[in-house]
């Protein structure tokens, strides 16, 4: 019985997912969207291409070289936290 009924519960469990409604919940995520399907569809490029100078690309990877200088400070770094880890 038991069974049958987890049965029945499990195949159920996909018709939840359709009940919730399609779309943006909100203006704020409406915007959004919209903003992120122009940059995908590429709608409002640029019609001037935006080149970086030799200097501009070195000082670049100059940064990017320079951000493995610095040390990993301690409480980013994984400690035992109790049961969950063993």
């Amino acid at each position: 019985m038991n069974r049958s009924l987890l049965l029945l519960a499990l195949s159920a469990l996909p018709l939840a997912a359709l009940a919730l409604e399609g779309g943006p919940s909100s203006k704020a995520q409406q915007t959004t969207e919209a903003w992120l399907q122009l940059q995908a569809r590429n709608l409002e490029a640029s019609k001037i291409p935006q080149t970086a100078t030799p200097k501009e690309r070195d000082q670049s990877m100059q940064r990017w070289l320079d951000s493995y200088k610095y040390v990993i400070p301690d409480f980013y770094r994984w400690e035992s936290t109790g049961a969950s880890d063993k």
